[in-house]
């Protein structure tokens, strides 16, 4: 029996359906929800239940709730959140369009930063996990389970929580997205330059270095990304899904 898993609390269970059904249009943005009677029945859960559900969702941003007054979806991606970020990644199947490319324009935000910070702080480990580069095998599996392992402890020994939390908040979604950018082998070569050149200046404990590696491998992962959507599925077969979403599109 340790391989079952447990059902879900009925307020997660809740939470999870409204958020699905904001998603797909069924509560669109500035529409109201049914009544506390109405929507406990068609979700199955009782009054309480839902009320903590509800707020929730409001807490997050999902939601307006008001006392004696009906309750009104928001405009979650302008009112929400880093939760709401992490739901939609629950949710990926209705991510919204072009959702990826502003994921990466922020990471060529972040990842510069945190990179010289960590490099600056703790150049040895850095160089520690950088050592594994050369003797990775090439598939996109792996080249994305190690991104997200380098990228992670980059977060981590900047000494810098937040960047931490953030990452940490996209940890299944990063490395199916990335399974997907790493699919073309032009990928593969552009990251494994910059896991050298990165390796490079860590060793030499230089972070404005590796800030610009950084900064310009950011930049790079964007164009790739473009051109692969652009090329489709002839760049290395078919397209993999990622959380239900279809890469090549």
């Amino acid at each position: 029996m340790d391989h079952w898993n447990a059902p879900p609390r009925p307020n997660t269970y809740a939470e999870h359906m409204l958020i699905e059904s904001i998603l797909i249009g069924e509560f669109p943005v500035g529409s109201t929800l049914p009544g506390e009677r109405t929507l406990a029945s068609e979700l199955g859960v009782t009054r309480p239940t839902l009320r903590e559900a509800l707020q929730r969702l409001a807490r997050d941003g999902w939601l307006t709730v008001q006392q004696g007054k009906a309750t009104v979806v928001n405009d979650y991606l302008q009112e929400g959140g880093l939760n709401v970020l992490s739901a939609l990644v629950v949710h990926s199947e209705h991510l919204p369009e072009g959702f990826v490319r502003q994921l990466l324009e922020v990471r060529l935000q972040l990842a510069p930063a945190y990179t010289r910070a960590a490099v600056e702080q703790h150049a040895g480990r850095v160089s520690a996990v950088l050592a594994e580069h050369e003797a990775l095998e090439d598939t996109p599996e792996t080249f994305a389970a190690f991104d997200w392992r380098l990228h992670r402890q980059l977060t981590i020994d900047s000494e810098n929580m937040i960047y931490a939390m953030i990452m940490n908040g996209f940890a299944d979604f990063y490395e199916a997205v990335a399974r997907s950018y790493f699919r073309p082998k032009i990928s593969r070569v552009t990251s494994g330059r910059f896991y050298a050149d990165l390796a490079a200046a860590a060793k030499a404990g230089d972070g404005e270095r590796a800030q610009e590696v950084s900064g310009k491998a950011m930049s790079d992962s964007i164009a790739l990304w473009e051109q692969a959507l652009a090329v489709g599925p002839q760049v290395g077969g078919p397209g993999p899904d990622y959380g239900g979403v279809e890469f090549w599109r």
